[in-house]
This record gives C-alpha cells, structure tokens and sequence, in this order.
C-alpha cells in the first residue's frame, strides 16, 4: 500500500539549520545519525512541537479496533499531517486507503508509493487530470477515487481526460452537500441528476457517494446533532436508491466521517457495508476521520465521540507544544517564546499544562500571553512549558520536521524519531 523503502530514506535525509527548532548538533548529520545519538528533548531549542509516540500507538489500536467492531474501513485524511511516515504506520495497521485534498497532495502520495487513494474533492484541473490520465495507464494498480458535485464539472473532467494519450476510466463519488454546508450537491434529487451525467460520460466511472457531514455542525449540541443525522439518512438514502436502480457497473463504496462525528456515520452508514456484494454490486463503508491519530487537548478533547466522558476506551493526545518563559513584566503575567508560527490558534488557543489555574489569553506571532491565577508566582526565567494544543490540521503545517518522543509526560522524555511533514 506504500513505498517502505522510499519511506526508509527519510531517514538519510541530512539536517540543517532550515529545519526549526532543530539543534546545532544535528546539522550535517542524517536524520538517522542524529537519532543513534538518543537526543533528550532538553537538547532541542523552543519552541518546538512534538509528537508522542505511545499516544500515536495508542491512538492508532484504539481508532483500529473501534472501526472493526463497527464493520467499516479506514481512510485517514493524510492532509491532517502530510507525513509519509505517519500514512505508513496507518496503513500497515490496517487503513483501507490514504484520503486527500488536492491534486499535488496525490502526487506527494504517489512518490511515495501510496497505492490507493480518496481525493475527497472535485478534480478540476486540467494539469493534475493529465497527470492523473499517466498515472493511472502507468500503474493497473493505482486505485483512486475522487468528487463530482455538478455535472459542468463532469463535463469538465470528460473534456480532459479525452485528450489522454490512452484510454482511461476515473472513479468518481457524487459528493451530496447541504444547504449552508460546503461543497456537494444540495439534495438528493440532483445527486440522482449528477450520477446520471456520470453514466452518460465517456471517462468516468460511478464508483460510490459520500459527504462530509462535519461541515454541517462543530458542536455536539442537540440541533447539531439532528442536522448531522438528517444529512447521514439522506447520503444512505441516495446510496439505497443508486444501488437499487443498478446505477452502478462495478464496486461501490459509501464515505463520510471526519473526526467528530464519526459514532453518527458508523450509526448510519455502516449497514450499508456488504463487501462480499450478497445484495448486489459489493459496496465498502470508508471512514475518513484525519484527526484521531494526533488527537488535542482542544477541539477534538471536546467533540470527538472517543473523547474520556463519551468511551471506555477514548483517545489521548500526541502532540504537545513546549516554550520558555522569556518575560515576567507585571504581576499575572508571562510572556512565552512560541506563538502564532509555532502553534496552532484557528480552533482554540493552547492550555497551558502544569500550572493550575494559567491561561492563555492572547497569541502574537512569536509570544504566547500566559495569564497566572491571583496570587501565583510566576515560573522563573528560561523554565519551559508543556502546552496543549488544538487542531492537528493547523499545527503540522507549520513544521518541516517535528521529533517524536517516547512519552511527552515523563520527567526527561528522549526523542526516539524524527517526522518529516510535506506542505
């Protein structure tokens, strides 16, 4: 399902100072060579952002054992973290595919061996389609799926791929929206519409339909949750209907999910799940929750339904984000050498942890505003803190290259490997 060895070479990969937060004696070594050494996180400049590697593994068994028991597959969002070695791990742990937002991001995937893919997003460019069109003649064992949402961009697509120098067939999922959502059709009587423009086109194939119902909702609030269930009954719904009208020529598969709905997805779609195709066309139900293997103190802490107050068994979070105390300059507050280029903010500002009652109440570009409960003593200059953070989206993209430690919660945590990100 990808490249190992092309994997393996990320670690003879040679450091330097480009690569942030990365200590002067790193430079001039490979990745691999640097880690022979046992570099405790203490060696590493602030701010830094690190993965944990127990909570991944965690994350990962919990996530893993959570989809079996519903029936139902995995295609992690790999535009969460953009790291070859993370989608590894995900796929030998059994992930169906690896999904995707844009055409380059597949390109990434592709030189990296990924073998199936979910662009969950309509492909309209006439760049990437042609080098979709090489790709797919190049290897029988591509496999790859993306969006339609209006049949201007069938057209779009037919129109392109016609001028390939082979015949070629492009999978496509009728992607159903919602009103005030974000992309997709806007109901089901104009998704049946769009596959029927599917059918009649020459390059395509209808291969499924799917949606994002996390775009509808980012609470878990009862009105929330009703619109969720609605969007999820009308996607199975159109599925049924496809289905039954022999609408489509081969495998099918049924896709949604993000991170914070994914209970409601498996509730509602994973009846549909039939692989061995006893009604019919064989039909796979594919998660495609990005999140829940970094997980956060934030966002995801709040809404996941694999959060503590919601399962025997929830999710932890794996990335922490550590910076030093540069400034005490008035009574109950501190000022932080991480800040808007070092953390993520768009979901939730970062929790100090380790200090009860602290906030932080404000971001700029290099500072973090930490607020000190009424009384405290503030932590002495150049003491570093641990912080949570929310968002693993927003955090990932902001590092080149991100050390792993073997527990972010012991007393002297080592880092035991280093991610390389692609953005």
């Amino acid at each position: 399902m990808i490249d190992t060895a092309a994997v393996g070479a990320l670690a003879d990969r040679v450091l330097g100072p480009e690569h942030k937060s990365l200590p002067p004696a790193a430079w001039g070594r490979t990745a691999g060579e640097f880690l022979a050494t046992a570099p405790a996180l203490a060696d590493f400049p602030t701010p830094l952002l690190t993965l944990d590697r127990a909570a991944l593994a965690h994350n990962t068994t919990v996530m893993g054992e959570w989809a079996s028991r519903a029936g139902v597959r995995l295609a992690p969002h790999g535009k969460t973290t953009m790291a070859p070695q993370l989608w590894a791990d995900q796929l030998a742990a059994g992930c169906w595919a690896i999904t995707l937002a844009t055409g380059w991001q597949v390109q990434l995937a592709r030189a990296f061996g990924v073998r199936r893919i979910v662009l969950a997003n309509s492909l309209l460019d006439p760049v990437a389609l042609t080098w979709l069109a090489g790709e797919l003649t190049r290897d029988p064992d591509f496999e790859f799926y993306c969006w339609v949402d209006d049949p201007a961009g069938v057209r779009l697509m037919d129109e392109c791929l016609a001028r390939a120098p082979e015949p070629v067939e492009v999978a496509v999922v009728v992607e159903l929206g919602a009103p005030g959502g974000r992309t997709g059709v806007r109901s089901v009587a104009a998704a049946h519409r769009l596959a029927d423009a599917v059918r009649r086109s020459c390059h395509l194939r209808l291969a499924g339909v799917g949606g994002y119902e996390a775009a509808l909702a980012g609470d878990r609030e009862p009105g929330s949750l009703t619109a969720v269930t609605r969007y999820l009954g009308d996607l199975a719904r159109l599925h049924r209907e496809l289905a039954e009208a022999g609408a489509y020529p081969g495998p099918a598969i049924v896709t949604a999910g993000g991170s914070a709905f994914q209970d409601l997805v498996v509730e509602h779609l994973a009846g549909l799940a039939d692989e061995a195709g006893t009604r019919g066309a064989p039909t796979t139900v594919v998660l495609r929750s990005g999140a829940y293997l970094v997980h956060d103190d934030g966002f995801y802490a709040g809404i996941s339904p694999l959060a503590p107050a919601r399962s025997p068994y929830p999710l932890r979070p794996a990335m922490h984000g550590w910076a030093r105390v540069l400034s005490a300059p008035e009574p109950g507050l501190v000022l932080l050498d991480g800040g808007k280029r070092d953390f993520p903010y768009d979901l939730g500002l970062p929790v100090p942890q380790g200090i009860a009652g602290a906030r932080v109440s404000a971001f700029n570009d290099q500072h973090t505003f930490l607020r000190l409960p009424e009384g405290a003593a503030a932590p002495a200059l150049g003491s570093i803190l641990r912080l949570g953070l929310s968002h693993p989206c927003t955090a990932f993209d902001k590092w080149r290259l991100i050390p792993v430690v073997d527990d972010a919660r012991a007393a002297a945590p080592v880092v035991v490997d280093l991610v390389h990100t692609f953005f």
